[in-house]
């Protein structure tokens, strides 16, 4: 279900103002959505476009690209030279080349390269890897793409940090916390790891690891360990991998409080397979 402009809606006969009132909730001014349809940041962006006419802009963008895991709660961000805005919805006044909007889904959008850049130089580092993995993941822009609209934008307000973030960001990753599990790895001076190894004669993948040494880590997220089938699942993944002659460091979400411990137990793994010519670090050419 999309949002929709209510005095539209009322005056073409789709609803009545009192059907309007009683099943449905303002998001922007005049612009609604049934009662009983979740908001999330898609129908968020959507419903801030329909009440601005403005480009969407930062996660706004990105959830109409499909982004995974943006926060429905989070304001909506539009691109216009009027930084006035609504409760709710987050003005940026950008200056956007040409080139760097699209329309996705029926809505003006900046475009995913640009997107990226933009929350990549806005946001902390560790809050916009997450985003722009998945918004890599849903859309393929490369970092090669992102670089080129900094390179185009050296004067803007956080371009610095862009080189940085491109070595980090990783589209491969299907989660926030495959993306924090990587970032433990890298940041523990760990040799950077391939993500979503896929075994095709086994019909099975990796959330991460090294081919090379036959190393992979998975994060287990609460499903694996409530669902019964997933858990049973698991064991047969690990009997499969292990039959191939891989090692195999599951973390769990209470390890990613423990970040040393996750990087201790991969650097042992990888010492153990050859990874390094020896225990300082070093690694073998």
């Amino acid at each position: 279900m999309e949002p929709f402009i209510g005095s539209a809606a009322v005056r073409n006969g789709a609803v009545t103002r009192r059907g309007l009132a009683r099943h449905h909730r303002a998001i922007f001014r005049d612009v609604y959505l049934p009662k009983d349809v979740e908001l999330t940041a898609q129908i968020k962006a959507e419903a801030a476009w329909l009440a601005t006419g403005a480009v969407l802009g930062g996660v706004s963008a990105a959830a109409v690209f499909g982004t995974r895991w943006i926060d429905a709660a989070a304001p909506a961000e539009i691109v216009r030279p009027d930084r006035h805005a609504a409760a709710g919805i987050v003005a940026h006044s950008w200056d956007l080349a040409a080139g760097e909007t699209c329309l996705v889904a029926g809505v003006d959008a900046t475009t995913p390269a640009r997107t990226a850049f933009d929350i990549g130089r806005t946001r902390p580092l560790d809050q916009a890897i997450p985003v722009i993995d998945a918004l890599m993941n849903a859309t393929r822009v490369s970092p090669a793409a992102i670089a080129a609209v900094a390179a185009d934008h050296p004067g803007a307000r956080g371009v610095r940090h862009i080189p940085g973030l491109l070595e980090l960001v990783d589209g491969g990753a299907e989660s926030p916390q495959e993306t924090r599990v990587r970032l433990i790895l890298v940041r523990g001076g760990l040799p950077r790891p391939e993500t979503q190894i896929v075994f095709k004669d086994l019909r099975i993948r990796v959330d991460m690891g090294w081919r090379r040494w036959k190393v992979a880590v998975e994060y287990d997220g609460v499903h694996h360990w409530n669902d019964r089938r997933q858990r049973s699942w698991d064991i047969d993944r690990l009997a499969l991998l292990e039959a191939a002659g891989w090692a195999v460091i599951r973390v769990s979400s209470d390890m990613m409080r423990r970040p040393e411990v996750i990087v201790e137990r991969v650097r042992a793994k990888l010492v153990e397979r050859g990874a390094y010519a020896h225990i300082s670090g070093d690694l073998r050419a």
